[in-house]
């Protein structure tokens, strides 16, 4: 058995953040979320592998340079050439060969643990679910419905969903499914797992669930984004920074290198302060600044602001900056 974390999306509804930074390489917290997914895979002593594409091969080559992980590139460089997960599976299994495969989302950030999950395989396809609770909610996902532990439909984002319990990304495809991928893409099908699924099912193939709770997020948008950092930041992790005695922190940040914090500023609770950012007589909560960002004399809620950005006297909510941008309201 292998673990792919599939990681070829090219994230267009987070952009600007994502278009030059890769999405699981985005911070939550003090870690990367693909940092999350591989603390998930320490018991399982599985050979991993990622499936990234040719723009952001070189992001994920240097993030993993000091571990035992393996780069997959499949050539393509923007949106419109895209393979999509299938398709980038299919590739896998032409580099790799036949196995059973894990197969992760690599924007995926969820409470149950990856051995548990293997363990529950049966040797039929095994997907992890998660009840979202609500069915307005429900029609962002693939839903299914269960029968004890068989899924017996799969829809992907129904108008009318029939449950809310949604695939969360997280699977396990026996090597028999892998080797149906080439008959499925050749009947010029979806290429996503929710139709694939879909597909395999209309196949009478059996599929079974692995049901969780406590928390799962789908990194697609700000706010699940900013409402990720908000479940996992538990602590506070402050680096050597510079701080005046006027300003105040309230627990738990982020607060990364040679950031400087001036005048009376309140960062927190649940900021994220990127490396060499400046933060003078501002307030910043539920927010994430990425390095080398000045934020002066403003207030941000609920925002996320990419690199070498400059705010200054305005109040910012619910807002995505660009990188390089500069914002400001006359003095």
């Amino acid at each position: 058995m292998k673990v792919i974390i599939m990681a070829g999306g090219y994230a267009t509804r987070l952009w600007p953040l994502t278009k030059d930074n890769p999405k699981p390489l985005l911070p939550v917290g003090d870690k990367l979320i693909i940092d999350y997914i591989l603390e998930k895979m320490k018991e399982l002593d599985l050979e991993i592998y990622i499936s990234t594409n040719r723009f952001f091969a070189s992001h994920f080559k240097e993030w993993a340079r000091d571990k035992n992980i393996t780069i997959l590139v499949e050539e393509t460089l923007h949106e419109g050439e895209k393979l999509g997960t299938i398709g980038a599976l299919d590739e896998v299994v032409k580099k790799l060969g036949l196995d059973d495969y894990i197969i992760i989302a690599g924007d995926n950030l969820f409470s149950f643990n990856l051995k548990d999950f293997l363990n529950k395989y049966n040797g039929k396809t095994l997907i992890a679910v998660y009840d979202v609770g609500d069915f307005e909610l429900a029609k962002r996902y693939g839903v299914v419905l269960l029968e004890d532990e068989r899924i017996v439909d799969f829809e992907e984002k129904p108008v009318k969903p029939k449950s809310t319990w949604a695939s969360t990304g997280v699977y396990i495809f026996p090597k028999e499914i892998m080797d149906l991928i080439p008959e499925y893409l050749n009947e010029d099908s979806k290429d996503s797992p929710g139709y694939f699924v879909q597909w395999l099912l209309s196949k009478g193939i059996e599929i079974y669930a692995y049901r969780f709770d406590d928390y799962w997020y789908d990194v697609g948008s700000s706010d699940s984004y900013l409402e990720a950092m908000k479940t996992l930041l538990k602590e506070s992790h402050i680096e050597e920074i510079q701080i005046s005695p006027y300003s105040k922190i309230i627990h738990p940040v982020v607060i990364k290198k040679n950031a400087r914090i001036l005048g009376r500023s309140i960062i927190g609770p649940y900021a994220y302060i990127g490396e060499g950012s400046i933060i003078e007589n501002s307030d910043i909560s539920d927010s994430i600044i990425f390095k080398n960002t000045v934020i002066r004399n403003s207030t941000i809620w609920r925002s996320t602001i990419d690199k070498k950005c400059e705010i200054r006297n305005l109040e910012l909510k619910k807002s995505l900056v660009g990188g390089h941008a500069k914002i400001q309201r006359g003095d």
